[in-house]
């Protein structure tokens, strides 16, 4: 199994929901009204990992993000078309309007365990707490915005044992400080 690492966006209050206002909630947009250069390109400093790793993206995700990247040209919308996508999803048959993207066969948590590939959940907080619930996620790199949102939906909930984690990088990106957290 190759290294889990999750990706989100992040209030400084703890929350996920609806960074970009897509969503529609009364909260929506906390992450993108601080200008692109804290939102545009590799944020989260996936480098290598977009030319040899998976992403592994919910329904809601990938249809948003299958709805912007295609059209995009430049070089990091190029890497987000070229990479595999695996798509976690109940309701979608065909995914086929995004380049590379490919449907969950079977069970998540199984389909995780055998890839040999790391992979990056990006977005998808179902996604991600099914994984933490199995204890998958070897890494966390949160992209942290000074916004208080106040509602929605955490990325981290609650957990029967703690769960410990090493910083080993924190940087400005922007408004917002990129942090990367490693499991001990």
């Amino acid at each position: 199994m190759g290294t889990v690492i999750a990706i989100a966006f992040v209030s400084l209050d703890g929350y996920v929901t609806d960074p970009d206002g897509s969503g529609g909630t009364p909260y929506g947009g906390w992450a993108f009204r601080h200008g692109p250069e804290a939102v545009g390109g590799d944020k989260f400093r996936l480098g290598a990992l977009l030319d040899d790793g998976v992403l592994l993206l919910g329904r809601r995700t990938w249809e948003l993000f299958s709805g912007l990247f295609p059209q995009r040209a430049d070089d990091f919308s190029t890497k987000m078309n070229k990479i595999p996508k695996l798509v976690a999803s109940h309701r979608l048959t065909d995914v086929s309007g995004w380049s590379n993207s490919t449907l969950v066969d079977g069970d998540l948590v199984d389909a995780v365990r055998r890839e040999e590939r790391d992979v990056v959940v990006t977005g998808s907080s179902s996604v991600i707490h099914l994984l933490q619930e199995h204890e998958l996620i070897d890494e966390y790199r949160l992209l942290t915005f000074p916004s208080i949102v106040g509602a929605g939906e955490r990325l981290f909930g609650p957990t029967s044992s703690p769960v410990h984690l090493t910083c080993v990088a924190s940087d400005q990106a922007g408004a917002a400080v990129l942090t990367q957290y490693r499991r001990v």
